[in-house]
């Protein structure tokens, strides 16, 4: 049974359905959202997310409940009228997204297989469940932070409900624990459980048998010492303000002592931004809906105001906020929320750092472009929180890969050297404290040593060293000065030791350091401290990067699963 029942998933998503070449830039899209009949309280709930889904999105509701019995029963009716009234609004193409916490959900198993029947041309697309979402996971989160005063000494029971038979069961149980895997990178309980009601539809005796486990379960939890937090996470009925299915479940309780949330799945905002990113995902990009954030290091003022002055002639043709940091959620939030308040749905994200990993995990999981954070990065601790956002996003960095660095640095070298011939340039980098990383910046900085010594100027050079300081980890730190102590002495044997800071702005801790080694500005070596902004190699290089990923976005469209008539 369990094997029927995956092979049913797997056949919706891949096989029963061809999966089709992106969509046309040309077509209309309507969206179908599929929900359950959740009566009177729990269908409105839907209808005021939907409505305001609309307001964005060509879309219509149609509701599907637990009597659903094919093409000819009464819920047909509902799918009939929602695919009329997106086609009579101009939709050529109807993407269907299911508005169920489970591909495995009894009332979605039902009506997918049939969903061709509604189509009275083309084809209906299905989208991905919400559980691939972190927007999801963020709604158990939430879930779970309204009740929790102090994680480790609590016990916590998530319930959810729609299994049929023990297989089913299996495939429930498999998405809340991946739901709990995300709570618990950012709460850890004393202890986590999952109970798995049955469905009304499930053999009688089996049903009464595992609903009686789920009750015993939650009761001998909540007798154990220390608090308990019972979270019901499903999409459930809701009739009125005590009939539903959260109300039954409370009442079960209500003599145990434990901690119980109120609050089921619906309503929640991250099922509108949901519903907008899966449907943004299905549309033709547009240079209007298209914006950009850049997250530079950011300093003090001086720093900030020069790399606003690399990024000034772009202005005028893109939408640009800046996220100063080292990857902070909050600021890339805010960045990324200015840009949706102004109508943007897809954001190019750049990292404006040396090079192109740097951050790139960081960024990419506070994005929701990746499910796991393998490591923190640069940050200590809880791991970053995810944005909220319904916009799509491409990112970009490494911006001393690109090519037109070395124009940037030959100007540097030029303007305090006087005779090439009696000078050693020494390329001063900031570094990484992982060694495979750090050399991966070494190799970068050599590149663009192999394209100066092409040049007029630079190719008289005595040499052209790089080295960076790792400036932010003392033992590796105190090696690297003393190597660029040594470096100088040498140089300095034989005419002038030129240093080039090669960073973003300025130079950094670079002369206190070298004081610091008895080596001094002026009587040891010259520096150019200006590091890289503002400079148009550096301008160029972002608009390039946006272009590019301005066209990836566009020839990047979702596989949809289609189901043709």
């Amino acid at each position: 049974m369990k094997k029927r029942i995956l092979n049913f998933v797997v056949s919706i998503l891949s096989v029963g359905f061809s999966f089709s070449p992106a969509l046309a830039k040309s077509s209309d899209v309507g969206f179908l959202v599929l929900a359950p009949d959740r009566g009177f309280l729990g269908n409105r709930e839907v209808a005021t997310i939907v409505d305001e889904f609309k307001r964005s999105h060509r879309a219509a509701l149609a509701l599907v409940g637990r009597d659903y019995s094919g093409v000819e029963g009464e819920y047909s009716t509902y799918l009939r009228r929602a695919v009329e009234e997106l086609k009579g609004g101009g939709a050529t193409e109807v993407v269907a997204i299911p508005l169920f916490p489970s591909q495995a959900d009894p009332m979605l198993r039902k009506v997918l297989p049939l969903l061709p029947r509604y189509a009275s041309a083309g084809a209906i697309r299905v989208t991905a469940s919400m559980q691939e979402s972190h927007l999801f996971s963020q709604i158990l989160l939430d879930r779970v932070d309204a009740l929790t005063q102090d994680p480790e000494q609590e016990r916590l029971v998530i319930l959810g409900i729609g299994a049929t038979d023990e297989a089913s069961e299996s495939i429930l149980r498999g998405e809340l624990q991946s739901l709990i895997d995300y709570v618990s990178r950012y709460r850890s309980f004393k202890e986590v459980q999952i109970g798995i009601y049955y469905d009304r539809e499930a053999e009688t005796k089996l049903r009464e048998k595992k609903n009686k486990e789920v009750d015993d379960q939650v009761i001998r939890t909540a007798a154990k010492k220390g608090e308990t937090l019972v979270v019901p996470f499903f999409i459930g009925p809701r009739f009125d303000s005590h009939m539903s299915l959260t109300k039954w479940i409370e009442d079960k309780f209500k003599e145990i002592d434990l901690t119980y949330a109120g609050e089921e799945i619906v309503p929640h905002p991250n099922l509108l931004l949901w519903l907008k990113k899966t449907a943004n995902a299905y549309l033709p990009p547009s240079p209007e809906r298209t914006g950009v954030v850049i997250m530079p290091h950011g300093a003090t003022q001086p720093y900030n105001d020069a790399v606003e002055a690399a990024i000034a002639p772009l202005r005028s043709h893109y939408k640009i906020e800046m996220a100063y940091g080292m990857a902070d959620s909050e600021t890339i939030q805010q960045a990324v929320s200015r840009l949706e308040a102004d109508g943007i749905d897809r954001i190019i994200f750049v990292r404006m750092y040396s090079l192109s990993d740097q951050f790139k995990e960081t960024t990419e999981y506070i994005l929701g472009l990746s499910k796991d954070l393998h490591s923190h990065g640069d940050h200590e601790g809880s791991p970053l929180a995810q944005i909220r956002s319904a916009a799509l996003f491409l990112t970009f960095g490494g911006y001393e890969e690109d090519p037109g660095i070395a124009e940037i640095l030959h100007e540097r070298i030029v303007e305090i050297s006087r005779d090439p011939s009696q000078e050693t340039v020494i390329l001063v980098a900031h570094g990484s404290e992982d060694d495979q990383v750090n050399s991966r910046w070494l190799a970068s900085m050599n590149r663009q040593i192999e394209a100066l010594r092409k040049d007029l100027h630079c190719s008289k050079l005595k040499a052209i060293y790089p080295i960076t300081v790792r400036e932010d980890w003392p033992e590796k730190r105190k090696e690297e000065v003393a190597k660029l102590k040594e470096m100088i002495e040498e140089g300095k044997k034989s005419g002038r030791v030129l240093l080039i800071s090669n960073r973003l702005r300025g130079a950094g801790p670079y002369k206190s350091l070298l004081e610091g080694v008895e080596i001094k500005e002026g009587e040891d070596y010259e520096i150019n401290g200006k590091g890289f902004a503002p400079h148009p190699a550096l301008t160029r290089w972002l608009e390039k990067g946006i272009e590019e990923a301005i066209a990836a976005m566009n020839s990047e469209r979702p596989a949809v699963a289609s189901v043709a008539p």
